[in-house]
């Protein structure tokens, strides 16, 4: 991938070469739609590493995940219901790494069922994972001391991040794996998501250090994920040839101290799907409030949480229903439909709100926020009793709905009322 500026329009017709009027008549608003060909574009990015191992908590919609096998990528879980979606999508036990920093209890009675290898992130895993699976082989999720990311909250190192086991407690747990019949096979670091080369560097001679703290015992080395993608105008993608590089350089001199080959593996999440994804709402009413003039739209932060949550930026564009173009720009807040004074998608980290310069447009207009792929619908809820809207996947020029509208079925499925007790 060439590593240049990326740019994005405020004025779009069609995605992956179908116009959106036609998405819009088969599945009204709001709607989530990936394009099949930005995913596939991102798998061969990264051709050069052994594994490509997704993190599927990024968007785990089965459909998608059926489609990544396909492109023989393997795949991480983080809990049981993880698990048993790539099942459902059709990889096989020994492509499923499961994740984490805690063993619940029907997850290490899955891992035990179906032998899966484990990624450990804290100590007290590996005595439990020894107790119940006795000559299992695990990785080590290593805090190297520092991280980095968009937001502290998607920091996944240092002493403030819950993640991980602390790299001065690795010769502690090298003797809980000897102690409980548990061989380390793969060592694993990941700092943040959206994190820049220098940082992403940086992990390469930490991770290193720890390896020949651990010895030949090691198959594997895992690069972790955090490789950005472009979100706003101007920004650039990390230069991935030099990326791997400094990776690989790291894995050979390992190989020439342990005396065999290691599989370096490398984990996206984010940079496999974020692109793909575009979440089209409808306007249903523009308003002044003062000096502010707002796009209220039929989705809100129960369908995309990123920017209430980090205070995400989102690139937007307008199409408008009638095909009409307008070179008019106007400075807007877009909202939702939420009652909660936080349903803002032009934010700022903290809440504060912002504005953003976009097309005019009126009521029944669409309004598409883009590079929507990855922490979108997997964060929806039904918050204010709303449905969670269909996913739908653009393939060589066909809309396949890979989920469909949630009816008031689906929102009340589970719940009951309970005999009176007047």
């Amino acid at each position: 991938m060439p590593i240049a500026s990326k740019t994005f329009e405020t004025i779009r017709s069609e995605i992956a070469g179908i116009p959106i009027s036609e998405i819009v008549a088969k599945f009204g608003t709001p709607t989530y739609v990936y394009d099949m060909a930005v995913i596939e574009e991102r798998v061969r990015d990264l051709a050069a590493f052994d594994v490509i191992r997704y993190a599927q908590k990024a968007c785990s919609n089965i459909g998608i995940l059926n489609r990544l096998n396909k492109l023989g990528v393997v795949v991480d879980a983080v809990s049981v219901g993880e698990v048993k979606r790539a099942l459902a999508a059709g990889f096989e036990t020994h492509n499923i790494v499961f994740t984490a920093d805690v063993f619940d209890r029907e997850a290490l009675a899955l891992v035990k069922e179906l032998g899966l290898h484990v990624n450990c992130g804290s100590p007290d895993m590996i005595e439990q994972l020894g107790n119940a699976v006795p000559g299992a082989s695990v990785t080590l999720r290593i805090n190297p001391g520092f991280g980095h990311g968009h937001s502290q909250k998607t920091n996944t190192g240092g002493p403030q991040s819950k993640h991980g086991i602390w790299h001065e407690d690795v010769v502690d747990c090298l003797r809980k794996a000897d102690l409980y019949n548990v061989a380390v096979t793969g060592l694993h670091m990941h700092i943040g998501s959206g994190t820049d080369l220098e940082h992403l560097s940086q992990v390469c001679s930490a991770l290193e250090t720890i390896a020949l703290q651990v010895g030949r015992t090691l198959t594997t080395i895992s690069a972790g994920g955090g490789l950005p993608v472009p979100y706003r105008e101007g920004q650039t993608y990390v230069d991935l040839d030099q990326y791997y590089s400094l990776w690989d350089t790291t894995r050979k001199r390992l190989e020439n101290a342990f005396g065999h080959p290691l599989s370096l593996e490398i984990e996206p999440g984010r940079y496999l799907v974020a692109e793909s994804g575009f979440l089209i709402a409808e306007i249903r009413a523009v308003k002044g409030m003062g000096e502010n003039t707002f796009y209220l739209l039929d989705a809100g932060f129960n369908d995309l949480a990123r920017p209430i949550l980090y205070g995400a930026y989102h690139p937007i564009s307008i199409s408008h229903r009638n095909g009409r173009a307008t070179k008019q720009m106007v400075d807007v807040v877009v909202g939702g439909p939420l009652c909660e004074s936080g349903d803002i998608f032009t934010q700022e980290e903290g809440g504060f709100v912002a504005k953003r310069s976009l097309p005019a447009a009126s009521v029944g207009d669409f309004l598409i926020l883009e590079v929507a792929g990855a922490y979108g619908f997997v964060m929806a809820s039904n918050y204010n009793g709303r449905y969670r809207v269909p996913e739908v996947l653009l393939e060589n020029g066909k809309m396949h709905c890979i989920r469909t509208r949630e009816t008031f079925e689906d929102l009340i499925r589970g719940e009951m009322i309970p005999p009176s007790s007047l």
